[in-house]
Order: structure tokens, then C-alpha cells, then sequence
């Protein structure tokens, strides 16, 4: 009989536990590209050690390890693994993994994680009180209004036992395909320092708010604005918003900073924000607006957003 990790109970309010964000690359090796300074908390080493790591290597259980690598790929769709990464999906990823830490003890990590521009941003919030009970599968639950659930190890198991007795055509019920987007889905995905570390502006001072800063952001946000992605980097998120939309999505942010969960937002951004000083300012009337689906998670030491352009 298999068994899977013990899920926490639900909790109303984001709770103080350990929680940080990553970037791994999109390929079979996971290699880790960034990850916040709370993974410290989280698995016990710093985050300068981490990165010298994959994130495969950290998933502990008594499944192949190279499921984790195999949630992202198209392969888990097709069951061709010849075939090119599908870009397309524009679902979240959310699992129950137990991680290796530098004690030697498991510890159960809620891991929510999305693809964009050949790397995976995760956030990761460790349940170490949670003790370590074994965990022979790892499922997924897909993060949107299907809310499916793939479970990547049976999959696996199921496809090699077809394969070896040489059939072409698995049972119906053999997986549960995630969703994709029918056409092309533009994405971006950006970092930001945590809000309470910033001196946000007051309504007092008659300034719009600055909001927290970038610290990284992928080449595919040019593809939403007119921007270079070098000279975002330091620059106030809450700048790129549309001035009608300033004030819901400095209120999307304070509900990050109160949950604990994935919350989803939808606001424009500015085609041409005046992201350098002294270039020429775009007339608001002039400045076309690009309304954006944002999936949003915040840990203490950062916020993760997805951004999904719908027009």
C-alpha cells in the first residue's frame, strides 16, 4: 500500500515559517540559477552553497528522482520525450515534496512552482514539524480552474509496463494530462525584494507609491513592455502599473503578505513606463495599456510574480 506525506491542516493566516524563493533551470539536470536568503531556514545551508547544487538532488523519496525534472516537460503530456518543451501551459504547479536539508532530516516542503523562459521560479514553504513518513509517489496539482492532479511516478510506472509488453496505445485512464493553453501564451516572471524592507511612499507626500523593488526579472517581459530588462532590475514594480490600477494592486500585495497561499490578480502595466530618467515622456492618454493575469506568492524574504499577458 503507497502512502504520500501528511498534508498540514489548512491555516487562515500565512503563518512564520521557513520560506523562500528559487529559479532552477528547465532541463533534466534542475540546476539551481537563484534562491533567496530564507532557503537557510528552509533546508539548512546558505543560499551561496545551494547554488552550487540541482534541485532534483534535493527531493527525497522512494521515487525515481528524476520526476521532479519531469513535472515541466511536455514528455508527461505526450509520452514523447523527443519532442520539443511545450511553452504554452499556462498553469502554476503545486506538490508536496519532502527535501534534503543539511541535518540529515527530510523536511515536508509545499513547493509551488511555473515555468517561464527555459527556468522554473519556485516558492517553497518548509513544514518542518511535519515528520518524515516516507513518500513513494510524487503528485502534482495543477494551479487553475481545472485544478487537475497528475500523479508523475504512477505515470511513469504505468508507460514503462505498456512500453515493455510493446504496446502503442496506453488505457485512457492511464494519466491525467494537465491543462495547456490552446495558442501562445506570452509569460514573464519577476522577483521582488520583500515590501516591508522598502520605505514606501505615504499618501501625505502627494508622490505615487514606489512599492517594492525588482531583483530579477526574465527577457520575456519586453514582450509586454517597452523596456529593456537590464534597466529593471532595482526599479519599483508599482511604476510599470497603469495609474487607474495602482490602487488594487498595491492591495493584491498586501493580501500576499497575509496568506500563505498562490493568489491571482488581474491589472494592466504601462506599454512605455518611464523606466530610465530622461527619456521622453509618454502622454497617458498615448500609452497603451497591457492587461496582465498575475500570479503572485510571497515569502519572507521576497514576492514571486507570474505575469500572463491576455491582451
Amino acid at each position: 500500500m503507497t502512502h504520500g506525506p501528511l498534508l498540514p491542516a489548512e491555516e487562515p493566516e500565512k503563518p512564520e515559517r521557513p520560506s523562500y524563493i528559487g529559479i532552477h533551470s528547465l532541463d533534466n539536470e534542475t540546476d539551481i540559477l537563484f534562491v533567496s536568503s530564507g532557503c537557510g531556514q528552509g533546508v539548512g545551508w546558505n543560499s551561496s552553497h545551494v547554488m552550487t547544487m540541482r534541485a532534483r538532488d534535493f527531493v527525497v523519496g522512494e521515487y525515481d528522482p528524476g520526476d521532479y525534472a519531469r513535472v515541466y516537460q511536455k514528455a508527461i503530456k505526450s509520452g514523447d520525450a523527443d519532442e520539443e518543451d511545450d511553452e504554452d501551459d499556462a498553469s502554476a504547479y503545486q506538490m508536496y515534496v519532502y527535501l534534503k536539508t543539511a541535518t540529515g532530516v527530510p523536511v515536508l516542503t509545499r513547493v509551488t512552482s511555473f515555468k517561464c523562459d527555459n527556468c522554473v521560479v519556485y516558492i517553497g514553504v518548509a513544514y518542518p514539524e511535519v515528520p518524515y513518513r516516507g513518500h513513494q509517489e510524487l503528485e502534482v496539482q495543477q494551479l487553475d480552474g481545472a485544478m487537475q492532479r497528475l500523479n508523475i511516478s504512477r505515470n511513469n510506472v504505468i508507460s514503462a509496463a505498456m512500453a515493455k509488453r510493446g504496446s502503442d496505445n496506453a488505457p485512457a485512464t492511464s494519466r491525467t494530462p494537465l491543462g495547456y493553453a490552446k495558442g501562445k501564451t506570452t509569460k514573464a516572471a519577476i522577483i521582488l525584494e520583500h515590501p516591508d524592507s522598502t520605505q514606501l511612499e505615504t499618501e501625505e507626500t502627494g508622490r505615487r507609491p514606489a512599492g517594492p523593488h525588482i531583483v530579477f526579472v526574465t527577457g520575456s517581459i519586453a514582450k509586454f513592455i517597452d523596456a529593456d530588462p537590464s534597466d529593471l532590475h532595482n526599479f519599483p514594480f508599482l511604476k510599470l502599473v497603469a495609474p487607474e490600477d495602482l490602487t488594487h494592486t498595491s492591495e493584491f500585495f498586501d493580501r500576499l503578505a497575509d496568506s500563505s497561499d498562490v493568489l491571482f490578480e488581474t491589472f494592466a502595466l504601462l506599454q512605455r513606463p518611464p523606466v530610465i530618467e530622461g527619456d521622453i515622456i509618454v502622454d497617458d492618454k498615448d500609452n497603451m495599456r497591457i492587461i496582465v493575469e498575475c500570479l503572485g506568492a510571497s515569502v519572507t524574504d521576497g514576492v514571486a510574480l507570474m505575469l500572463r499577458r491576455l491582451r
